[in-house]
Formats: structure tokens, C-alpha cells, sequence
């Protein structure tokens, strides 16, 4: 966890940036709830799940334990979010990162003001890797899409989000980065909150390009099962 937090900080400050300017989300995909304890108890207390049917066991359990050493936990969704599940986010997240579609994004609003929020916190995911089978909104959409889902109620839109095409070489992220912080910088500043790009592989490079937020995942829980048994 200390040489996590080592490497966010050599990145800041060598791209003339604050350390403080990053916040660190815990991926915690397949995670147990006790390893989850843990990380929470070593300083991360903001964390992020892929999957709404394994959050929706986790969550409450792992809040409970959390809550009852003083600790409060902030959860994200990362992961694709079908329309039917939306229902369950707005008690489960303070901040749905994955909104790349009107219809998923009514169905939040909707779903948001059932439970009583009027201001449920989304990001829009953009796609940064040009390939039309991976989730998110093209970058050249993206910002008319964002005033459009600005005006729903219930919805509160706090940035963007986008995942780097894979590569082994961290700096093939960079031009995707680039473009999608470019894209953040024209909204309005009320929209600006977060900037969501990096994980264990390459947030290094995203904080040299101005992400606010990074979402590492084994770089803290190290090489985990492809589901939670």
C-alpha cells in the first residue's frame, strides 16, 4: 500500500502537480470483505466495484464491519451497468462512473429519486481505444451527450471517466489521456469534479496528463480469482 501511494506522489510531483490533487480508488472486484477491511484500515477508504450482484452482497457487509471501527467508506460503481440494475445503484454508490447512454442514464434518474436523492453522482464513460465492442460514449459525442444528461433530474454529473486501449507499455495510454482530460477541461465547471482515468498499469502516466482520480485494483490486492467464491 506504501509503495502505491510512494509512486502516486513521484508522479505528481514530477509533473509539477500536488499529491493531495489524487485520490486513490480501491478496486475491489472479487475481492473478500475481509481483505477489503484491511485496505480500508490502511488509509483506502474510497473503493470501487465492477459488478452490482457482488456489491450488492458486499457492500452492506463490508460498511457494517467499517462503520463499527469508525471508518466510512465511499463506494463507486466502475463497472458496465446494465439498465435493470440501475434500480440498485443510488443505495449502494455515491458515484456511478459508467454512464454511456441516455436510457441507462434515465433509468438512474428514475432510480435516484425513488430512493430519495436529488443529486446521485455520475461520470461519463468516454471510449478512449476507438474500438466499438468496449462500453462508453465516443470521445466526438461526448460532449453533447454531457449537456444533455446534465438536465436530468435526480443526476448530478461530476466528470468523466475512460479506460486506455491495453498494452503492455503504459505510455500508449497517453494520447487517450490526453484527449480525454482535453474533453474534461470544456465542460462546465460545475462539471468538473473528476477526472477518472488510470489503473495499476498505467496511472502513473495519467497523472502526468491530469487525472484526479485513479482506480487501481491488483497494484493493492495483488493477482485475484476471476470471481468471488
Amino acid at each position: 500500500m506504501f509503495r502505491v501511494h510512494e509512486r502516486i506522489a513521484s508522479a505528481a510531483i514530477r509533473s509539477g502537480r500536488s499529491p493531495g490533487e489524487i485520490r486513490l480508488l480501491g478496486v475491489t472486484k472479487t475481492t473478500p470483505p475481509g481483505c477489503v477491511l484491511a485496505a480500508i484500515r490502511a488509509g483506502v477508504t474510497c473503493l470501487g466495484e465492477n459488478y452490482v450482484q457482488e456489491a450488492r452482497g458486499k457492500i452492506p457487509a463490508v460498511n457494517a464491519a467499517a462503520q463499527a471501527e469508525g471508518y466510512a467508506p465511499t463506494w463507486h460503481l466502475i463497472g458496465n451497468l446494465q439498465t435493470n440494475k440501475a434500480k440498485y445503484c443510488p443505495s449502494l454508490f455515491s458515484v456511478v462512473e459508467t454512464v454511456d447512454n441516455f436510457a441507462l442514464a434515465k433509468e438512474l434518474a428514475k432510480a435516484a429519486s425513488k430512493e430519495g436523492k436529488s443529486d446521485q453522482s455520475v461520470l461519463v464513460e468516454v471510449n478512449l481505444s476507438g474500438d466499438s465492442a468496449r462500453a462508453g460514449i465516443s470521445p466526438e459525442e461526448t460532449l453533447d451527450f454531457c449537456g444533455k444528461l446534465a438536465g436530468l433530474p435526480g443526476l448530478k454529473l461530476d466528470g468523466l471517466m475512460g479506460i486506455a486501449a491495453y498494452s503492455t507499455d503504459p505510455e500508449e495510454a497517453r494520447p487517450g489521456f490526453r484527449r480525454l482530460r482535453s474533453l474534461w477541461e470544456k465542460l462546465p465547471v460545475e462539471n468538473r469534479k473528476t477526472l477518472s482515468m488510470g489503473m495499476s498499469g498505467d496511472f502513473e502516466v495519467a497523472i502526468e496528463e491530469g487525472t484526479t482520480l485513479v482506480r487501481i485494483g491488483s497494484a493493492i490486492f495483488g493477482v485475484r480469482p476471476a470471481k468471488l467464491v
